[in-house]
């Protein structure tokens, strides 16, 4: 890549985000790194340095997507320091709360739909006033959806309704989109390994009520699918990609 493309990830300090990372910055991108730990963060930069000697393109911005005036830092932190935002990777997000949700709390509920829909829209909308006004205007967005954007879990109603909401703002960001040559798309993950899904592995209660062991892939198969949405020029969009281990159970009826 010729010129200069410079994205903003969220959740990266860890899992799919610093999966993305790693396959943004190998593609050449400039990378500003936003997650709630600042060591997290700078251990993704660090490795960059070592490893490929491209820690000058990352900037780290330890960021609760759940504050507004945090997120609104952000945007201007990236614009700050590399002049434009040309991808955003909207993707922190956080698991269900433990146990039944007939015993959860208001705060345990308000705390998922904080960061996993609050949040993202938060980040939608000022992705959006940075793209609308550079030049050249426009940009991508690509919002980390779920599996459990389409079919629930046992027992992950929080997670799974925060995860429909997602697919709304996918679907109405595109559209108001079009106006400002902003491409939104949103990437479907199933079972890629890490720390939050790594129960997959040792068994998970399925919908007939049984526990089952899932199979997995490698988190890095998630970072080459996101460069390949980000990759397109802006008259192209993947609105939704899925990418899934093959045999996880899907698909078929349970």
């Amino acid at each position: 890549m010729t010129d200069k493309k410079v994205a903003v990830i969220t959740g990266a300090g860890s899992g799919v985000g610093k999966a993305v990372a790693q396959a943004l910055l190998e593609a050449g991108f400039h990378v500003v790194l936003a997650g709630r730990r600042a060591e997290l963060l700078e251990q993704v930069k660090k490795e960059a340095q070592t490893l490929h000697g491209r820690g000058d393109r990352v900037h780290c911005v330890p960021t609760d997507v759940s504050d507004p005036d945090a997120v609104a830092a952000l945007f201007e932190s990236a614009v700050a320091t590399f002049g434009r935002v040309d991808l955003l990777f909207n993707n922190a997000g956080r698991g269900n709360p433990p146990g039944s949700f007939i015993d959860w709390t208001p705060d345990q509920w308000r705390e998922v739909v904080d960061v996993n829909l609050n949040g993202m829209f938060y980040c939608l909308q000022q992705a959006f006033k940075v793209m609308r006004d550079q030049s050249p205007q426009g940009g991508r967005i690509i919002n980390n959806g779920s599996i459990s954007a389409h079919a629930p879990r046992p027992n992950s109603i929080a997670y799974t309704a925060t995860k429909h909401a997602v697919m709304g703002l996918t679907k109405t960001a595109a559209l108001d989109g079009r106006q400002y040559n902003i491409a939104v798309g949103q990437i479907d993950i199933g079972n890629a390994m890490t720390d939050l899904a790594s129960r997959m592995a040792k068994g998970v209660p399925q919908a007939n009520g049984e526990i089952a062991v899932e199979p997995m892939i490698d988190v890095a198969v998630v970072g080459q699918s996101v460069l390949y949405m980000a990759s397109l020029p802006l008259e192209a969009n993947v609105l939704f990609h899925t990418v899934m281990a093959t045999k996880m159970p899907f698909v078929g009826r349970g």
